[in-house]
């Protein structure tokens, strides 16, 4: 019998396909006013970087949230790519130690974790992630990490109770992607520190 086809991320390659194209479009107009000598003030200033921001969110998405093939890779440039691109001026510091070659389904994995620690960081912090032989590490750290602990009960207990909005629909499509795999998530937390590993 066949695996039951993935709902949700089927639904976010379809969101992501629809809207990278005009994100990019929008992004080559904005190049091609400026190459034509447009007005280079602080309003077209604002325009490039929120289409860079928005780009860079809709390729991390297609990944953390899109369909993968069990044998479909991803190259670790890419990765850092587009790590770099997000957090772009932003409070979160993400470095990556990794293969250069990697698992799609690994790197969707990992993403989803990603969008977990950032929300426990709501004042900045940085977030190291390491691919060793074995396992996958995890670790965020900041001067104070806001941990809701019925979000984080749910990464290992899918049954734990609590609403989720949307803005933390990551805790609940981790475990199920866990489970997809057949792996073990393991989490430590602290005041100053998250580690996660699987």
């Amino acid at each position: 019998m066949p695996d039951k086809p993935d709902l949700a991320a089927l639904v976010g390659s379809r969101i992501c396909h629809d809207l990278i194209s005009p994100i990019g479009a929008i992004g080559n107009g904005v190049e091609l006013m400026l190459m034509e000598g447009a007005a280079k003030g602080p309003e077209m200033a604002l325009i490039t970087e929120s289409v860079g921001h928005a780009n860079a969110r809709i390729r991390f998405f297609r990944v953390a949230f899109g369909v993968y093939s069990a044998e479909q890779r991803i190259g670790r440039s890419e990765v850092v790519s587009v790590i770099s691109d997000i957090t772009h001026g932003g409070r979160v510091q993400i470095v990556w130690d990794s293969p250069a070659d990697l698992s799609r389904r690994d790197v969707k994995l990992v993403f989803l974790l990603i969008l977990c620690l950032e929300s426990a960081l709501p004042y900045g912090g940085r977030v190291e992630i390491e691919r060793n032989d074995v396992r996958w590490l995890l670790r965020a750290s900041a001067a104070k990490v806001k941990i809701e602990p019925t979000l984080w009960e749910r990464l290992i207990n899918p049954a734990a109770m609590g609403e989720v909005g949307p803005a933390h629909v990551q805790f609940l499509l981790v475990p199920d992607e866990i489970a997809r795999q057949h792996r073990r998530l393991t989490t430590e937390l602290t005041d100053t520190e998250i580690r996660l590993s699987f």
